[in-house]
């Protein structure tokens, strides 16, 4: 690594994530992939197998055969995946009975940046206790390397088809009514995997091949646009979805777990509402809690409150929100980021399945997408951050804390103060001296004053 660049190495319980070659260098990609590698070997699984998938970063390739020969001598085969969604992979982990599974992906970081994203034999992120571990575990000297008889195996299989069959395969999708909806969908994937699996998705789910309007599908892994699925970003797909006429656009971030959703008319659909609209769908059928982070917007308990079921909170993080559901045995879940997590397949997010759901939800209650968006709550967030310097980020958190007390607050994650007419939630950051508040209200200005209010009462 050149001294002149910083590094961009960040290393957390989310996984391993860096710029290629300016933090994220072979040399650390073997150093971590080699630490998962024996993380697999004492966990004592018997397959003994790991799936690697990645998106379509143009570093993919270098640092997906890293891992896999770094897994390979240490005994461990290896499932080459190749291009595949994070959902994917958590589903081909399952099929396979494997040990786990790698995930090359940096998810909507730009795409010179790329990320370890590690898997236990669930298809679930590791849990803060394992990947402390396996952090720890990455400083030391000593590694497991196999000898030559027991050297391990590489295979390669695709399982997208297998991924959609399962997810067409749930009783309350209804390929044929789909069909008959005649749906126009314009589907912007970034220029990653999303671009191969969200349009042969819909066509399995009845959606002629002439009615799917592609943009930036191709995987080249250059993205046309900032991968986050922002609406400032989406100002190209919202024009095509009007120029269309298209009944709905679809968005994904580069390895395809967050849904984002353009209406008829070309507006950008709040990612917040994605899991919103999906639990709306699935609790006609099914009853059940949901569990979301303490981020995601209170309109899913309003529209639960329309089911009679529960709404449950975590801290922020997939496996947090994971957790959270099976310990209240949620019927479905998600993140506020456009997530969708629907246990009777997966406990992972999944585009896929997000998309699945709010189909049928269209063709079944014979409405267009922004007359489904117009029933819902209507509510606004604004997420904002603060520079801390020097301060403690904790002592700043703990003030807040005793200063609402009486109020109704969580402080699993930072402070959350909920309000009648919304609420705040304030967190530090890991790797910056920032605090990151959010806050939600009727309207926007009002989301903002929340917020300003906060950002200054922490720093007073």
């Amino acid at each position: 690594m050149s001294s002149t660049q910083p590094s961009t190495l960040v290393v957390s319980i989310s996984g391993i994530r860096g710029i290629f070659g300016r933090g994220l260098d072979p040399a650390v990609i073997v150093k971590y992939a080699s630490a998962y590698g024996d993380w697999i070997l004492k966990s004592g699984h018997e397959a003994r197998t790991v799936i690697v998938g990645r998106d379509a970063r143009v570093t993919g390739p270098i640092c997906s055969d890293l891992v896999i020969s770094t897994l390979l001598s240490q005994g461990i085969s290896v499932v080459d995946a190749g291009l595949a969604t994070t959902p994917t992979v958590e589903m081909a982990v399952l099929l396979e009975k494997a040990s786990g599974g790698i995930v090359l992906s940096a998810s909507h970081n730009p795409a010179e940046w790329n990320a370890l994203k590690l898997l236990n034999s669930k298809g679930e992120f590791l849990s803060p206790t394992d990947a402390s571990w396996l952090i720890d575990h990455a400083e030391a000297a000593e590694r497991t390397w196999a000898t030559y008889e027991k050297r391990g195996v590489s295979s390669v299989r695709d399982y997208l088809d297998y991924h959609i069959e399962e997810v067409i395969g749930l009783v309350e999708i209804h390929p044929e009514q789909i069909k008959k909806g005649s749906f126009k969908v314009v589907v912007d994937a970034v220029n990653s995997v999303g671009g191969i699996a969200i349009p042969r998705l819909l066509e399995k789910l009845g959606v002629e091949s002439q009615n799917i309007v592609e943009l930036h599908c191709e995987p080249t892994g250059l993205f046309a646009h900032p991968a986050e699925p922002l609406p400032e970003n989406l100002t190209e797909i919202c024009d095509l979805v009007k120029q269309t006429g298209a009944d709905l656009g679809i968005v994904v971030d580069p390895d395809a777990d967050r849904l984002a959703l353009i209406a008829d008319g070309g507006v950008y659909v709040s990612e917040e509402l994605t899991q919103v609209l999906a639990a709306d769908f699935w609790w006609q059928y099914h009853s059940g809690p949901f569990a979301t982070n303490l981020s995601s917007s209170r309109a899913i308990e309003l529209v639960a409150a329309k089911y009679g079921q529960e709404v449950y909170r975590s801290a922020v993080g997939e496996i947090n929100v994971v957790e959270k559901m099976k310990a209240c045995n949620a019927a479905i879940g998600g993140e506020g980021n456009g997530g969708v997590i629907l246990p009777q397949l997966h406990y992972g997010r999944d585009a896929l399945i997000g998309t699945a759901l709010i189909l049928q939800h269209l063709v079944q209650t014979g409405k267009r997408l922004s007359e489904l968006i117009h029933e819902l709550p209507n509510l606004e967030i604004v997420k904002m951050k603060t520079d801390i310097g020097s301060l403690n980020p904790d002592d700043l958190l703990q003030k807040m804390a005793a200063k609402y007390a009486s109020e109704r607050i969580s402080t699993i994650d930072g402070v959350k103060i909920d309000f009648d007419a919304g609420w705040v939630h304030m967190r530090k950051s890991n790797t910056e001296p920032i605090i990151r508040v959010y806050a939600e209200a009727q309207t926007a200005e009002e989301a903002k004053s929340l917020g300003e209010r906060f950002m200054g009462e922490l720093l007073a």
